[in-house]
């Protein structure tokens, strides 16, 4: 007799990694997961369901969840038959990038509120049906800017940083209670989000901000990034392959997989702990040898690195 199908909750599916990863698990030839793919704003559900195709209304259902609600969380876990999640993804985020001094207060909560206390919100909810069970796997995307700084990402990065260290201390606790947890680390993704955020911080004011600070942000910064996403940046599609291989698979009480071509960064903090060897690297890369850190960039695209992020 087959087993159910486990019930996978993912947020942040009208785009990216959460839309290719609905769409591969709901497509699963096994049929093993019944899939809830949510977005905050409903309106935007038509690529989604085009993608879905034949799975929707079968093993795909979409509904809407604001991660910042209270109430749409309790909303959408009611529709869902018996209210049981087993496998929660928590994709839903927002980025946030630019000269400290030109980014409000506001702004800055509203990356807090949707990256960290989202995740937060959502396992809250799920977790006691979890532990009631004692059985369950929480999938987190995070990002290599949630183990290394990147200047001029230090709210987004900060907000990743805070979901590590959250993480990997609930995993202590639930590996009592069979449930665990897959901390995705990919680095730069290229969805079309990226590129409009790009595009607009282009030309943004960032009032309050020094004409230097500024010019660094718009001269060096902004084209090392467009040189970062064009040579080293993942597909939405590869990066759910990852997570669904990490769903399907045997589970560790706490599982990193991290985009490989980041290991010469990993590598600095690893030889120099106190973090000094990474920060002089980074300043000198991006302030004094430009084009050094552009050839860099294009030798880490090259075959030798085909393998971004794959469960080991």
């Amino acid at each position: 007799m087959a087993d159910a199908p486990r019930t996978v909750l993912i947020s942040g599916c009208s785009s990216g990694i959460g839309l290719e990863l609905a769409v591969q698990l709901a497509h699963d030839p096994r049929r093993r997961y019944q899939v809830v793919a949510t977005m905050r704003d409903l309106g935007k559900k038509g690529t989604l369901e085009a993608a879905a195709g034949e799975a929707l209304g079968q093993t795909l259902t979409v509904a809407q969840l604001d991660v910042c609600s209270d109430e749409s969380v309790a909303q959408c876990l009611s529709c869902i038959q018996g209210g049981e999640v087993d496998v929660l993804v928590n994709n839903a985020g927002v980025g946030l990038v630019g000269p400290l001094e030109g980014l409000s207060l506001a702004a800055m909560q509203n990356v807090f509120d949707t990256n960290f206390f989202g995740a937060v919100r959502l396992v809250k909810a799920v977790l006691p049906g979890m532990k009631r069970r004692r059985q369950g796997h929480i999938v987190v995307i995070s990002s290599v800017m949630g183990l290394q700084g990147v200047v001029f990402n230090e709210v987004y990065a900060a907000s990743k940083f805070a979901m590590e260290g959250f993480f990997e201390s609930l995993a202590v606790q639930l590996l009592q209670f069979n449930i665990f947890i897959s901390l995705v680390e990919p680095g730069p993704v290229a969805t079309e989000f990226e590129g409009k955020l790009l595009e607009q911080v282009s030309t943004a004011e960032f009032p309050g901000t020094d004409p230097e600070t500024l010019s660094y942000f718009r001269d060096l910064y902004l084209p090392a990034s467009r040189e970062l996403f064009r040579s080293v940046g993942q597909s939405p599609q590869d990066v759910a392959k990852v997570i669904v291989k990490l769903i399907s698979s045997a589970r560790p009480p706490l599982r990193r997989q991290t985009n490989t071509r980041y290991t010469p960064l990993t590598a600095l903090r690893a030889m120099d702990p106190s973090g000094s060897l990474y920060v002089k690297t980074s300043h000198c890369l991006l302030f004094r040898w430009p084009r050094l850190l552009n050839l860099g960039l294009r030798c880490l695209a090259c075959s030798c690195f085909r393998t971004p992020v794959w469960p080991r």
